[in-house]
């Protein structure tokens, strides 16, 4: 077999891991009531809480690389269930910020562990030393390509 065979062999079986590994999380969120959408705001949102103020609409749009229409519509979603609230900004009444309520970190708590649940799901065939490299292997990957946001 080529490299270029083996490459294109690896590739396709990253892609299956990967869809395999959306879909388990999809089961594991369907009864949270969440979106995977929703629930990369949520994360994005919960960096803020954090580390730093409340983010604007325009800081989460920047960080997860949409438009900011799309960060609306999930923070309308978000909003109706509870999970986060928009708050005006302390220094300036035209800002409005984004801050997560105690039911959202409840969200936030079981998504982490529909997260464990998806991953040993996954990861179950392996044995504890095969997953010590795959971790190695794996940040690898991740530590080679341009830095991209969660």
């Amino acid at each position: 077999m080529s490299t270029s065979d083996a490459d294109g062999l690896l590739a396709e079986q990253l892609l299956r891991l990967t869809r395999r590994l959306h879909r388990i999380q999809r089961q594991q969120m369907e009864p949270i009531g969440i979106t995977p959408a929703q629930s990369r705001l949520l994360r994005t949102v919960s960096h803020y809480d954090l580390h730093d103020r409340p983010p604007r609409m325009a800081d989460l749009a920047q960080r997860l690389d949409v438009v900011p229409r799309a960060v609306t519509t999930l923070v309308d979603g978000l909003e109706a269930s509870g999970r986060v609230r928009r708050v005006p900004d302390p220094t300036n009444r035209r800002v409005i910020r984004i801050e997560l309520t105690d039911t959202g970190r409840a969200t936030l708590r079981a998504l982490r562990s529909a997260r464990r649940d998806a991953a040993e799901d996954i990861l179950a065939p392996l044995t504890a030393g095969q997953r010590e490299v795959l971790g190695g292997l794996l940040s690898a990957l991740v530590d080679g390509m341009p830095e991209r946001r969660c």
